[in-house]
């Protein structure tokens, strides 16, 4: 890459976007398509479609968010659904404050960077074009030089709507240099940016006594007073607050609730009307989307002030809780050790995924589904099958609490206690029983975290380890089958024959012998018996297997050993148990044969050909499984 090169590839691009004219030209633009003149809540919602959206068994997902945010569609589905998309519409959700609502490192600052970057690149696009008044200090919408008077004729001709007067800046400009004629005025293409301070704000609150209501309105230019006589002559006002700079955008309040007072009331006109007071000028007009976020024990000391009630009636509240999905859990810590110095370190497989399922554990609660238990309802949140249940006792124990998800640990919690361990330990490969315990060692550490936590959250520990355990022997298992998917395949196939011959009532023939034979009923159970099928329940299991089939068949599709989730577990584990005499001596003994030493190194080149292990955490895993199989 020559990086020049591209750097001069991306200056010659904007100026090939660019674009002035006069306001005569930019109608001539809308006359052939509207879209530049919708509003700042629509350019955001039209910006998220723009990536894609996908439905799936009544639910949408919105692909602009899957690089970032990982395990909240219910919640980003809510967000753009509810909010985005009807503030698009112009209906009354678009005149609310959008408070993000969660606890810390949750993902809310992440959904608003990633609303903020989009609209910077949204704005480069055809689509996402957007024009102001040339030289504005608000980046005004060129359509505000309309008289009132003319506007609903206007509106009709091209097919837009206009909300909003010219800035005191533009009008004066209007009267003095174009002499009241408004085709002439200058209009410019103009790209959102954060470091521009084009159509992004960030207010972030700081010590009340020093802030002052100038970083959000603009301020009196003190050093031209003199020269234009009075503090209501725009000339002597810098319309550089943050309300004036998000024009035509997002306006990002972070922190919200911990501002002064007096910065909230600024919101309440804004939101409602659409227009903010600054200096000594009539009210100010400005299209942009208030985007605030805040924790939860602030937004409930926030409401239960009653001088607050007027402020919390302008607000649309939406909960962003932690993710409840270990597999969406693993993504994260995969994204923040990406973003860190500590990606020369090999993780272990299945390590994150340990400290994902300790992390998800702290977040769920109990069910109160009878026979369900946290382990169970944090598979099935992660989209596992759990025998016995359904996809509707599924969305039963989502709705069971609507808190859930707002407690327990953070992932920057889980990544800091890794960091600590390969800083302390030096290590070239972590795996999942380190990461355990760096989590076990800082619970002292935690300041939050009470006695009773720490005793519920060792628990986690000690139940994520089990999971481990269990990932760890079937991988082992799973190496030390030679040709392993040839013999689930060819056991699998064999498990259907009979369990097509016992439905029937039937028999099957011997492919060597040509002979017929029952069904064979001790195959068949050590197979089921594998994943907890009963024995009364075996005909019913058998049943659901062959309608599995029918179905497939009337699809034209084939079913294979993937095809059902719970059989293959269970073919796996057959094959598991066979072999587990032959792995637990291999791997125990402290002085293998040459026959056990070659079966040893043959595993550990599956595991790093094939699985993904270093030979550090190969061998590591070989002498742990063996230890576990002893026990």
């Amino acid at each position: 890459m020559n990086i020049f090169e591209r750097v001069a590839e991306f200056r010659a691009e904007t100026d090939r976007l660019s674009w002035t004219g006069t306001f005569k030209d930019y109608i001539q633009i809308l006359q052939k398509d509207p879209t530049p003149a919708m509003t700042a809540h629509a350019r955001v919602y039209e910006m998220i479609k723009s990536y894609g959206v996908e439905e799936s068994g009544g639910h949408k997902r919105y692909k602009f968010f899957e690089q970032e945010i990982f395990g909240l569609d219910r919640s980003v589905e809510r967000l753009v659904e509810e909010y985005f998309h009807s503030a698009a519409r112009r209906l009354d959700v678009r005149k609310r404050i959008l408070l993000l609502m969660g606890p810390v490192s949750g993902g809310k600052s992440t959904l608003v960077t990633l609303l903020k970057r989009g609209l910077e690149q949204f704005s480069r696009t055809e689509k996402g074009a957007v024009y102001a008044i040339e030289g504005c200090p608000m980046h005004e919408d060129p359509l505000h030089l309309i008289p009132l008077e003319l506007r609903p004729e206007v509106e009709k001709e091209l097919g837009v709507r206009i909300e909003g007067n010219l800035c005191p800046s533009c009008q004066m400009r209007v009267r003095t240099e174009y002499d009241g004629d408004i085709e002439e005025v200058r209009v410019e293409r103009v790209f959102i940016s954060e470091d521009s301070r084009v159509g992004i704000g960030t207010f972030s609150p700081s010590d009340p006594k020093s802030q002052d209501i100038a970083d959000l309105t603009g301020s009196i230019d003190f050093s031209t007073i003199t020269e234009y006589g009075s503090e209501s002559d725009p000339r002597a006002y810098r319309f550089d607050g943050e309300l004036n700079k998000a024009n035509r955008g997002l306006m990002e309040f972070q922190e919200m609730l911990k501002c002064d007072e007096k910065f909230l009331w600024n919101l309440l006109s804004l939101t409602q009307e659409g227009n903010f007071k600054a200096g000594r000028f009539a009210l100010i007009s400005a299209d942009e989307l208030i985007v605030a976020h805040t924790n939860e024990s602030e937004y409930k000391s926030f409401i239960s002030n009653k001088k607050n009630e007027a402020l919390q009636s302008r607000m649309i509240v939406m909960p962003v809780p932690y993710n409840l999905k270990v597999s969406e859990e693993e993504k994260i810590y995969k994204k923040l050790i990406e973003q860190s110095d500590m990606r020369h370190v090999h993780i272990a497989p299945h390590a994150l995924k340990t400290a994902a399922i300790f992390s998800i554990l702290t977040r769920l609660k109990e069910s109160k589904k009878q026979g369900m238990d946290l382990v169970k309802k944090m598979r099935m949140y992660d989209g596992q099958e759990v025998e016995g249940y359904k996809e509707a006792d599924l969305k039963e124990m989502q709705n069971e609490y609507l808190e859930e998800g707002m407690t327990g640990i953070d992932p920057r919690y889980v990544i800091n206690r890794i960091s600590s361990a390969l800083i302390k330990q030096d290590l070239e490969c972590i795996n999942a029983l380190d990461i355990l315990r760096a989590i076990k060692d800082g619970l002292d550490q935690h300041a939050s975290i009470t006695k009773e936590e720490r005793e519920k959250y060792l628990n986690f520990i000690s139940i994520a380890r089990k999971e481990y355990d269990e990932l760890a022997k079937k991988e082992v298992q799973k190496a030390f089958v030679y040709s392993f998917e040839e013999s689930a395949k060819t056991l699998f196939e064999n498990y259907l024959d009979n369990i097509e011959a016992f439905c029937n009532w039937s028999k099957i023939r011997d492919p060597l012998t040509d002979e017929t034979m029952d069904p064979d009923e001790r195959l068949m159970r050590s197979i089921e018996e594998q994943i907890g099928v009963s024995e009364n329940a075996k005909k019913a299991f058998r049943e659901e297997i062959l309608i599995r089939i029918s179905a497939y068949s009337r699809k034209d599709k084939k079913f294979d050993y993937n095809s059902h989730d719970r059989l293959r577990e269970a073919i796996e584990k057959k094959l598991f148990a066979d072999l587990k005499d032959i792995v637990k001596i291999t791997t125990s003994t402290k002085t293998p044969d040459a026959i056990q030493l070659k079966r040893i190194n043959e595993v550990s080149t599956r595991l790093i050909d094939e699985h993904g292990y270093c030979p550090v955490c190969a061998n590591e895993l070989l002498r742990y499984v063996g230890s576990l199989l002893n026990r």
